[in-house]
């Protein structure tokens, strides 16, 4: 797992895992994706940590990373987690089993991705019902009791007990024999009913950032099309976006390696510079 506030972090509305999720991409990328998809939230992600675990070196993960990204699965960039309290800026790499076209990353970037309202089938407080007899046989319930109880155990998570909490209130120290289960459970979750909540969570204000995947500069959501900003595509930005007499953007590689060639080699600066302090010394 990576430090707090790091490793990967699942886009929401994902589709259910199949075995073609990435059947398009190459066979490397593809084992990748595949090996991060089953890795729990939280987790490192870094190519540095992937190399432990993967036959493949840090430079061929590195590629794979950014093919990744360029298919639409990965995100990487920077998340504001604002409260009444704290401004924090946190590393954040966002994983998506389903790929992503660079609209919806940019609406998830500014908070725009509708979420999921469908309710689930059943609550976690008839789910945990439902199998109680597994951890206590003498408690096995009925479907109708569970409907009947499920109420009083949302209650519970609504005061903030988790399942196993609940779950450890009803089972402890139960009697040899058990002659109603529901009564039994019904009593025991009017009579070990935490306290309520002292003070509601404060709310949070989450803003989040994008980087390109060549350089690593950050950009706004619209301007990375396949994760990479318009410098690192060779394409011109718009005359507009810019103070006047910028640096052109277009063919930013070809300069650069222009610049290196002409560079001189370091044996010769290292000759010429003593050239010239002999010619100081006369």
């Amino acid at each position: 797992m990576a430090n707090p506030g790091y490793g990967k972090r699942s886009a929401p509305d994902q589709r259910p895992r199949s075995e073609r999720d990435f059947a398009h991409l190459p066979p490397r990328e593809a084992a990748v994706a595949a090996y991060i998809d089953r890795l729990p939230d939280g987790s490192d992600i870094s190519v540095k940590t992937l190399a432990r675990w993967l036959p493949y070196g840090q430079c061929a993960l590195r590629t794979a990373l950014n093919r990744i990204q360029a298919a639409g699965h990965l995100r990487r960039g920077s998340e504001c987690v604002a409260t009444e309290e704290v401004l924090l800026w946190v590393t954040r790499t966002f994983f998506s089993r389903t790929a992503r076209d660079d609209d919806w990353w940019a609406a998830f970037t500014r908070g725009d991705v509708p979420q999921e309202t469908q309710r689930p089938t059943r609550s976690r407080a008839f789910v945990l019902l439902a199998a109680l007899g597994r951890t206590a046989p003498s408690l096995s319930l009925s479907a109708a009791d569970c409907v009947s109880l499920e109420p009083q155990v949302g209650e519970w998570f609504e005061r903030g007990a988790t399942e196993a909490e609940t779950l450890r209130a009803l089972t402890e120290g139960l009697p040899a024999v058990v002659h109603h289960a529901a009564s039994l459970v019904r009593r025991r979750l009017i009579d070990k009913l935490p306290p309520e909540r002292t003070a509601p969570a404060a709310p949070r204000t989450v803003l989040r950032t994008l980087e390109c995947s060549v350089c690593r500069a950050p950009g706004s959501s619209e301007a990375l099309r396949g994760g990479r900003c318009g410098p690192c595509r060779d394409e011109p930005l718009d005359a507009s976006a810019g103070p006047p007499g910028a640096v052109p953007t277009t063919g930013v590689h070809e300069r650069m390696a222009a610049v290196r060639a002409g560079l001189v080699p370091r044996q010769d600066r290292t000759v010429k510079a003593k050239e010239s302090m002999a010619r100081t010394r006369r």
